[in-house]
């Protein structure tokens, strides 16, 4: 059955006609330059989400590179965004036949017309398909129960503490395990687990996974601290194409010092799968 076909029975969006792609949609303007708009319903305390951004950025230099697959992407969080028109900067720093590299920077601009560089980014792309299939690890799966055991924004009686647009893009179902923050007993544990999904039921491809290990309830809440937890650098490792299906991602922090925290994430795909592995440092502030 043609893709677009079973899309219209099963009411699942298909790669390139879902609100995914067209928030992190790109227009080339010139070479190595694009024009886009940043969707305010991937916002969290007004404030555009940073894996949504990651994913902008790197739809750009999907574009601009040889190769089509973020396999390592490191981004830098220089002033918050917010929504509306943005124009990403591409460079191509090197290109092999495995891997290219390049760097990309998103701009605004002020109420004054002064540009304002958002993120910095550089991004390592080629393509997973050619890697070869062995695979040895002690990684293992995250254990937590089954996704109508777990709980969504649109399970809570009263909207959750940390509510946004972005919970209405996506398919959350946290472990019971760590949603003590949101009844107002949270564990002292800097834990954060949830099956994750794209609400059209679109299925997760790479440039997703930039979104999904972004996308959960910071651990800062889990630990006692609610408020804004904006990112200060991710690094983003993407291992393979993820199997169709959600996606079960789990996410720590071990150490919370100075008014800084970091947060180690694994994504596993539903062959059980490590799909992708990120650590950022976000900075928390109360309030």
């Amino acid at each position: 059955m043609p893709e677009a076909a079973a899309s219209a029975q099963t009411g699942r969006a298909t790669i390139g006609d879902s609100e995914f792609d067209r928030d992190t949609a790109v227009t080339r303007r010139a070479p190595g330059v694009y024009d886009t708009v940043l969707s305010a319903r991937w916002t969290v305390f007004d404030a555009v989400n940073g894996g949504y951004l990651l994913a902008v950025l790197g739809r750009a230099l999907a574009d601009a590179l040889p190769h089509s697959d973020p396999f390592s992407v490191s981004a830098h969080y220089l002033t918050a965004s917010r929504p509306g028109p943005a124009v990403v900067r591409t460079e191509v720093v090197r290109t092999g036949r495995s891997l290219s590299t390049g760097t990309a920077s998103l701009l605004q601009y002020d109420d004054e017309g002064n540009e304002i560089e958002r993120i910095r980014v550089l991004a390592s792309y080629g393509d997973l398909d050619a890697l070869p299939d062995d695979v040895r690890t002690t990684a293992e799966p995250p254990a937590f129960p089954p996704m109508d055991r777990c709980f969504g924004p649109r399970d809570a009686p009263a909207p959750v503490p940390g509510g946004s647009a972005i919970a209405d893009r996506l398919r959350l179902k946290l472990d019971p395990a760590t949603l003590g923050w949101a009844l107002g007993t949270p564990s002292g544990k800097g834990e954060m687990r949830s099956w994750f999904g794209l609400a059209d039921g679109r299925d997760v491809d790479p440039l997703a996974l930039l979104l999904a290990v972004d996308a959960l309830p910071p651990t800062a809440f889990e630990i006692g601290l609610i408020g804004w937890v904006p990112t200060v650098e991710l690094t983003v490792h993407v291992r393979c194409r993820p199997a169709p299906g959600p996606l079960r991602v789990s996410i720590t922090t071990r150490n919370l010092a100075g008014g800084f925290l970091e947060e180690d994430a694994e994504v596993w795909d539903s062959a059980d799968r490590l799909v992708a592995q990120s650590r950022q440092l976000a900075s928390v502030r109360l309030g």
